[in-house]
């Protein structure tokens, strides 16, 4: 496998190259309010018919005939997707003002336009029994009225939510909605129809207290948990990955196995080789992540360009913003890594995620823009050349904080942060093309999946201080998905052939990869496109280039009993030729 760590390492050290070199992407750049396109003066394309998997289809019909229903699946099978789906149609059922949408952390529910589950409730830092919790909202008249009002409540990110918060919280419903659920078969919310989404894979929840060995930690330990929902489903259709051997390998480190060949494969990924400099490195502690943005951004020696978040609401409301992904401050300069925190344009893949670097920082009209005094230097908007290629003038966009149809909180701010590094937290959802993290200082449950589990693919992934003992699940997870899917296996999960949604999660694979026609034409000889085509050396993502010859690449695949077409090259059996450094 020591092979495979210099195959992997080959395949990275000319992948963007070879992947942009045979294109000529021009001055590709637009504002997205004037309708500028690229010099080719092609529109964005028309969003296409969604076409979604049957787990997908079960879960929408469920929701339609007002059932309750728990999704769950890995990172990648568009649970955020289907999510925003459902909560439109929940509106359309019952009304925009009875819909609340809600989610533990401030980062997630600014994702979806809703608000904290703490701050829907009304309970504050919900540190009590399910007694005092009732009181607590008896005494709040607004949050007394939520309660009343609510026909829908949707909980993203549910891993995080402790055992007593949701028995807590189902208990509220039940003794404010005693007249509300007569007539309602499902009296466990007070018949509220509850959409719950999450993978208990991923990060826990944050405990306040230390609690006893085998205490009741998660949301699925509850009581009232199994009588809370009519459909419980696991989406398997993986759509950020489109590499088999990638999605096998998150499967396992998902559920803690430490599989040889998965460790060596792993190691792979830990050559001694410099990461790209474009890789996002993404670390457990923020303290970490803070001081490497600052000092790259110093080092860069350029003007800093300071953008200030425009805010209006209560402060009550104005909290869960801040805790939200949009900074209160922003600094800038030519030269610094950004990334974008909001989807932008889905179709030409401006999504939660995408990575660039600012190249210049253009004057416009403040007023125009709305920015007051947003910037220290006037009207002035960062022009972003993202990794894709495409290039865009970034305008503020507008987050905002719902009470059902209410706008309680708006804060407008530049969709960026600084992109060299990231905390595992805050990439919850994201995709990366490439990421670097240093495995030995994570210190949780799930750790190790949710930074893994955010890049496309293994050319974009750079690890260092592998330590096996860090991939682990909690037991109590492991049983629960056990019951919840039976007897099914890792195996089961699948690869999407293609996707006409592109969130950013739910999108088309491969996008990342040459055709075979790019490929011929990149390489010295035609056999390893042949190779490559006839094999699944695809899973390895070897982005090939026309520096790199034949006899400098190793393959480490089989090539007995592939299909050879007339005229093509003969093969040896296994494609290992004189390794080069």
């Amino acid at each position: 496998m020591k092979l495979l760590s210099f195959a992997i390492a080959a395949g990275r050290q000319f992948s963007s190259q070879a992947a942009f070199e045979k294109k000529n992407w021009g001055k590709n750049y637009f504002f997205k309010n004037k309708k500028k396109y690229d010099g080719s003066g092609t529109k964005t394309p028309k969003m296409p018919k969604i076409k979604w998997t049957d787990e997908q289809k079960q879960a929408l019909d469920a929701v339609c005939s007002g059932k309750s229903v728990f999704i769950t699946g890995s990172a990648g099978t568009g649970k955020t997707f289907l999510l925003e789906h459902v909560i439109k149609k929940l509106k359309r059922i019952h009304g925009k003002s009875k819909v609340f949408v809600t989610a533990p952390t401030g980062v997630a529910a600014c994702a979806l336009n809703g608000q904290t589950l703490h701050s829907f409730a009304g309970i504050g830092i919900a540190d009590g029994d399910c007694g005092s919790l009732v009181d607590m909202v008896l005494e709040d008249r607004h949050a007394k009225y939520r309660w009343r009002k609510v026909k829908a409540l949707v909980i993203d990110e549910i891993s995080m939510v402790d055992t007593n918060l949701f028995e807590g919280l189902a208990h509220v419903a039940r003794t404010l909605r005693d007249e509300e659920a007569s007539g309602h078969e499902n009296k466990t919310w007070g018949g509220i129809q509850m959409i719950v989404s999450g993978d208990f894979f991923q990060l826990p929840p944050v405990l306040k207290k230390r609690k006893k060995k085998g205490a009741k930690i998660y949301a699925f330990e509850a009581e009232c948990w199994s009588a809370t929902f009519d459909l419980q489903i696991e989406l398997t259709t993986v759509f950020r990955q489109s590499d088999s051997l990638l999605v096998q390998l998150l499967q396992g480190i998902r559920k803690g196995k430490n599989d040889p060949d998965d460790l060596k494969l792993l190691e792979g990924c830990c050559s001694g080789y410099e990461p790209d400099p474009s890789a996002v490195r993404l670390f457990p502690m923020l303290t970490d992540v803070n001081m490497v943005n600052k000092e790259k951004l110093e080092s860069l020696n350029e003007e800093i360009y300071v953008y200030k978040a425009q805010d209006l609401g209560e402060d009550k409301w104005m909290k869960q913003l801040k805790k939200g992904i949009a900074p209160d401050e922003l600094e800038l300069c030519i030269g610094a890594r950004v990334m974008l925190i909001k989807n932008i344009n889905p179709w030409r893949k401006l999504v939660n995620g995408a990575t660039g670097t600012v190249v210049e920082l253009c004057k416009v009209s403040k007023e125009q823009y709305g920015m007051d005094d947003m910037c220290n230097h006037g009207g002035v908007l960062p022009l972003v050349k993202f990794d894709s290629g495409l290039e865009l003038v970034v305008e503020p966009e507008i987050w905002v904080v719902m009470e059902g149809d209410k706008v309680v909180a708006r804060r407008k701010q530049i969709p960026l942060m600084l992109a060299w590094a990231l905390s595992i937290h805050k990439c919850q959802g994201m995709t990366l093309d490439k990421l670097h993290t240093d495995l030995s200082r994570v210190f949780d449950f799930g750790m190790v999946y949710v930074a893994l589990s955010r890049v496309r693919s293994l050319g974009g992934l750079y690890l260092s201080g592998l330590d096996p003992s860090k991939i682990k699940a909690h037991p109590k997870v492991l049983e629960f998905y056990h019951s919840f899917n039976g007897d099914q296996h890792d195996d089961e999960f699948s690869i999407s052939s293609g996707s006409d949604t592109d969130d950013g999660e739910q999108h088309p694979p491969c996008v990342d990869l040459l055709d075979i026609g790019a490929i011929a034409e990149a390489t010295t000889s035609n056999m390893l496109a042949h190779l490559i085509r006839y094999s699944e050396a695809n899973t390895l993502d070897f982005m090939l280039s026309k520096r790199m010859s034949w006899e400098e690449i190793e393959v480490l695949i089989p090539w007995e009993g592939k299909e050879k077409h007339p005229g093509e090259p003969e093969l040896p059996s296994f494609a290992l030729k004189n390794l080069r450094h």
